[in-house]
């Protein structure tokens, strides 16, 4: 299982093999949410990474455009992810946190990902 970042867009697929006659094939590449046995594969075998919001507080409209524009979420919805994203963090997949990232840079809100959060959320020192 795979997600990646391609022409702009969130990637994801996943790689079947069968053990019996060695034949491979992909079930499934495009863009888009990965389901949530991909994400919990991915989180499992990678560990979880963690985007903060760096630097003087951002516009909140440019954070709740994107956070909308990526996810689909409702305006409360958006808020409430915005104000974890400027305090604590968002939690999820490299890929994902790294999608966000790009996209709150292309509005001028200044990102990081670490991919050193614990269990919990919080930050393990490198």
């Amino acid at each position: 299982m795979n997600q990646f970042i391609d022409c702009g867009q969130l990637w994801w697929d996943a790689e079947v093999s069968c053990r019996t006659c060695g034949a491979g094939w992909c079930e499934h590449s495009g863009p888009g949410k990965a389901p949530e046995d991909v994400r919990s594969a991915l989180l499992a075998e990678h560990g979880p990474s963690r985007l903060r919001v760096v630097g003087p507080a951002p516009s909140p409209v440019s954070v709740l455009k994107v956070l909308r524009e990526v996810w689909g979420v409702s305006l409360p919805q958006a808020r409430e992810l915005a104000d974890e994203l400027t305090d604590t963090g968002l939690v999820g997949t490299l890929a994902e946190m790294e999608f966000l990232k790009t996209r709150l840079r292309s509005r001028g809100v200044a990102a990081e990902v670490r991919s050193n959060a614990g269990p919990e959320g919080e930050w393990i020192p490198s």
